[in-house]
This record gives structure tokens, sequence and C-alpha cells, in this order.
């Protein structure tokens, strides 16, 4: 395997020389570059790229932080955004984080110890002081860390209204809903603010279930959804994150109740699994390639050193009407 030494002797420079040109770090004459471009040629030589970053102190990584990919909105995610990294020209690096306790606080660390450019984060165990002691590149989906972050997120008000006037339109008077933890401050509650606002104003009933903080995995939804159902089946329409309304659909559906006909459901998220059941799920739909776009696309700004003009990053949402509902 040729080394950078080889380079230099066969292109008759020194050593210095092929590693200004390797790492653009100073001025090598048009002439020198093109025997070095034919040496490489020759040798068959390949550059250190890590060598490289090191030098410049970037690793041309980005660390993405999800909870759990086998949520379908997380999966949907990583999907788009390691092609919109790819695209701006970084790897990802993808971290599941809900397994360890202290996950996210290592991916941070290595942030700072530039073995990562930047990070995409979207979980919500860490306390938000932690990330206030980070002066690096970082971009937040879904929550507020800080004046210095900037959050990449969909109109949730929007959301919870969609949602709300479904629901209120086929006839509903007593809602199930379940609620993310309100210990963290994300731009998500504002859907079930404005969801549970109109309810009460139109004189709707709603169950509120709040559940655990940073659970996001299928066995919890089921663990949930049983409870609930073991202290009332008595209720005509439910509203929840994708997964968590197909399990309750589910279960509703092996109690003997029709859909819709006695439950209707409102999913929230809008993944390929509201179309994979039956019946067919109506739901509210976030724009998942579209947050992982502009996610990357900050990302990128901020690791080569541009400053964002917009601290908020707000995609619409829109109402696809399938089964689970009437009209």
């Amino acid at each position: 395997m040729a080394r950078i030494r080889d380079v230099a002797r066969e292109a008759g420079v020194g050593v210095g020389t092929v590693s200004r040109f390797l790492n653009n770090s100073g001025y090598v004459s048009e002439d020198t570059r093109m025997k070095l471009e034919e040496a490489m040629k020759k040798l068959d030589y390949t550059p250190n790229e890590l060598a490289r970053n090191l030098y410049h102190k970037k690793s041309g990584i980005v660390a993405v932080l999800v909870p759990n990919v086998s949520n379908p909105f997380f999966a949907e995610f990583v999907d788009y955004v390691e092609q919109g990294l790819y695209d701006a020209g970084f790897k990802m690096m993808l971290c599941n984080t809900e397994k360890e306790s202290n996950a996210e606080l290592e991916y941070l660390d290595m942030l700072n110890r530039h073995i990562v450019d930047g990070i995409i984060t979207g979980v919500h165990s860490l306390d938000v002081e932690e990330y206030k002691k980070i002066h690096k590149p970082i971009v937040a989906l879904d929550r507020y860390l800080g004046e210095d972050i900037p959050v990449v997120a969909v109109d949730h008000k929007e959301g919870g209204r969609l949602a709300a006037e479904t629901l209120i339109a086929n006839g509903c008077k007593r809602v199930l809903h379940f609620i993310g933890d309100v210990k963290v401050e994300s731009p998500y509650h504002e859907r079930h603010y404005e969801f549970e606002r109109i309810m009460k104003e139109q004189g709707v009933e709603t169950i509120r279930y709040e559940l655990k903080w940073n659970r996001l995995d299928a066995q919890y939804y089921k663990e949930a959804v049983k409870e609930v159902l073991s202290k009332t089946t008595d209720f005509d329409g439910v509203f929840g994150v994708d997964r968590l309304a197909i399990e309750c659909m589910n279960e509703v559906i092996r109690r003997h109740k029709k859909v819709p006909g006695d439950v209707k459901f409102v999913a929230y998220d809008g993944t390929y699994v509201t179309e994979m059941v039956e019946p067919e799920m109506t739901a509210v739909v976030q724009p998942i390639e579209g947050l992982a776009r502009e996610s990357a696309r900050l990302i990128g700004k901020l690791v080569n050193g541009k400053v964002y003009k917009d601290k908020n990053v707000v995609l619409s949402v829109r109402l696809e009407k399938r089964k689970t509902t009437v009209v």
C-alpha cells in the first residue's frame, strides 16, 4: 500500500508539499499539483480521510440522535435525514438513546472532542442545561434546547385543530386523548393544548392519558392501552400518535367494537403504518421528509460556520382522511 512518502518520491517533491496539497492548507503550484495527481494515480494512493479530517478538526460525520429507530416516525426521519446529510457532504452516525440512560451525554461529549461535526437531536432524555454548555453545531427536532439552538418542527397547533375538528365532525362526544409527558419543553405540546381547547369549547369531554417520559416502544404502547381500557371503554373517539392509535384500535376491535361505527380514530404523524392496517387510519400527516431535509440543511450551515437567519423552522401539516372516520 502506497504511503505519502512514496507519493512525494514519485513526484519529486517533499512530504510537506504533499501534505499541503492533500489538506489544501497552503500554496502548491499548478505544475506540482499535476505531478502529485499523476503520482497518486500511478501508485493507486488513497488519502487517509480520517487524518485529513482531524487536521481540519472535522470528521465529516453528523450524529443523529433518536430514542428508538423502531418507532415509525423516527424510522422514516432517519431514512430521509441520511440522504439529506449525504447530499450535504456528510456521513451519518445513528444513535439510539432509549436503552442507555447516558447515551445522549456521551454523544455530546463526542461533539466536544471533534469526533462528530454536529448533532441533530430528536430525543428528550437529557436536561436542557447540558445542551447550553455546548457551543457547537446542534439542531433540535421538536424540542427547545436554548436560544442558540435552532428548532425544526411542524405547525402542531394546526395539527391539533385538524384532529379536533375531524372528530367533532364525526359526532364524537367523549374522546380518549393520549398526550406526551408535559415535563419536556417541546413544540409538540401545542397540538394537545389546541386539541383540548377546541374540544372544551365545543362541549366534548376528553379523557387524558399522559404517557411516560421517553417511552416510545411498542411494548409500552400495548401496556398503556391495556391500562386505560381496564378503567374505561366509554369513549367514541381516539387521538394519539400512529403506533399508539393503531394499538388502541386493535384492542377496541378485539373487544367487539366497530371502527368507525362505534369509535373513530385520528392518528398523528401519518407514517406508512397508518396505511398498513385495516381499516386504514385517518391521520394528521407530518412532512417527515421536509423535517429531515431542513435538519440536514441547517446542520450543514452551522458546521460550515454560516449563521442561520431564522431561529425556528416550522412546516405545515395536512389531514389524510381514511376509513377510521366517516367524514
